[in-house]
């Protein structure tokens, strides 16, 4: 093993006593090329250029002598730290940081990134990147080789952002470059880089805010909202249910309707205990791609983006999308809002990872299961309704479970019953991709 391991970050800067006294007794460096050119190396020491890291981890575990690995930026964040201090190593590291490639980003961009998303993304976790930028308004993303600019901004069809894009940070190449997400594709890109990726408002309340990334405090309290919040009446038919009869669920027929009724009218999918249920068994949260079809006032919609994940939210009825971005606008979410009847229209979206369909019928349902997202949640009028889809989603894998749903709201004024609302809560998970 080692004798010792010394972590030194670089950023460009002239390295400091302690990184320079580190490294001129080395027998062992390990770094990128640009590290491993830096004078200070020892011209008789063993160099290890970094590319996988359990590797460079077990070269570095059998050395006999003193080791010292070259990172970029701080490398405790995201960085090499981490992997050479997993126990099966065994190693005891020291670290020099520097200042990280992510602050020296928004430094050269001159914005503040305290209420930055911060995410890395390699070819397996570039979706779950791409989605925190389509959520939230400023992130920053650590790429990596396939993972970098070119296919962010592909894997953003449809939705405008502003890249930064800082190459070779702390090099004699260094270069930033700002373009729009649909054209960082027609670009090649010089490896390392970090892209800041800005669309919307400013997330940090004015004057700063308290805590790092995105503010969970702000808005309103409660994981769902008042029907009433969504500026939308709600009327009544015979004996004190909806004008749409008790339970009446996505049977608008194929299309991804509006899940409700007339304009100004809140659907009973959308209704807070049916859409409170229906956020509890999706779990929508950051990193993750939910749908939902038939958005109606977009109540369900907002919702989900308030919990942190992107939401696609589809309706073929012009009003019910201007609601939803309207619904969106109100509560300072980020979603994409896309005007078509569904399947068809769901055809070109990119994989969802949870679908709430809230309209269009079990032609719709069984659309969704053939793109296998995780979790679909659903909600029918009638027992015979709620087998059919439940019997499709069995057929397609899913574990599904179904519930009679009945609210009740009371004037409690006289405590008189002023609506019913009965409806069948369905949901699939698919096991091999649970959670």
């Amino acid at each position: 093993m080692a004798d010792r391991v010394t972590v030194i970050g670089w950023d460009g800067s002239p390295l400091t006593a302690a990184a320079r006294g580190a490294l001129g007794a080395a027998t062992l460096v390990a770094g990128a090329a640009h590290h491993l050119a830096l004078p200070e190396v020892p011209p008789a020491a063993e160099r290890v250029r970094l590319g996988s890291l359990p590797l460079a981890a077990r070269r570095i575990a059998a050395h006999r002598g003193t080791a010292v690995v070259l990172a970029d930026g701080d490398p405790g964040f995201f960085g090499v730290v981490r992997t050479l201090r997993a126990p099966e190593y065994g190693l005891e590291v020291e670290v020099v940081p520097a200042v990280s490639s992510v602050a020296t980003a928004f430094a050269r961009a001159g914005m503040p990134w305290d209420d930055a998303q911060v995410v890395v993304a390699h070819p397996r976790t570039l979706r779950r990147a791409v989605n925190v930028c389509r959520a939230h308004t400023k992130v920053a993303v650590l790429t990596a080789p396939g993972a970098g600019p070119a296919e962010l901004g592909l894997l953003l069809e449809g939705v405008h952002r502003t890249f930064v894009v800082c190459e070779e940070l702390g090099t004699e190449r260094e270069q930033v470059s700002v373009v729009t997400s649909d054209k960082a594709a027609d670009h090649t890109w010089r490896d390392p880089n970090v892209v800041i990726v800005i669309g919307g408002p400013a997330g940090a309340a004015e004057g700063g805010g308290w805590i790092a990334g995105r503010d969970p405090g702000t808005g309103p309290r409660g994981w769902v909202q008042p029907d009433a919040s969504y500026a939308v009446a709600t009327t009544h038919g015979p004996g004190g249910g909806s004008a749409h009869g008790p339970g009446a669920g996505p049977a608008h027929g194929p299309g991804g309707g509006p899940g409700g009724g007339p304009a100004g009218v809140l659907g009973e999918g959308e209704k807070e205990l049916l859409r409170a249920a229906q956020l509890a068994r999706l779990g929508p949260r950051t990193g993750d791609l939910v749908w939902d079809i038939g958005c109606g006032a977009g109540a369900f919609a907002a919702e989900a983006a308030r919990a942190g994940a992107a939401v696609i939210a589809v309706d073929r009825d012009p009003a019910a999308c201007a609601r939803t971005e309207g619904a969106a606008r109100r509560f300072g979410v980020q979603l994409q809002v896309v005007h078509g009847s569904a399947p068809h229209v769901l055809e070109n979206l990119p994989e969802p990872d949870v679908v709430r369909v809230g309209g269009g019928g079990p032609a719709v349902v069984s659309a969704v299961a053939d793109r296998r997202p995780r979790r679909i949640v659903t909600h029918a009028a009638t027992r015979d309704a709620a087998e059919r889809v439940g019997r499709d989603l069995t057929e397609h894998g899913y574990r599904v479970q179904c519930a009679l749903i009945q609210s009740v709201e009371l004037d409690t004024r006289a405590w008189t019953e002023t609506e019913r609302n009965v409806a069948f809560l369905l949901s699939g998970v698919l096991p091999e991709r649970a959670p």
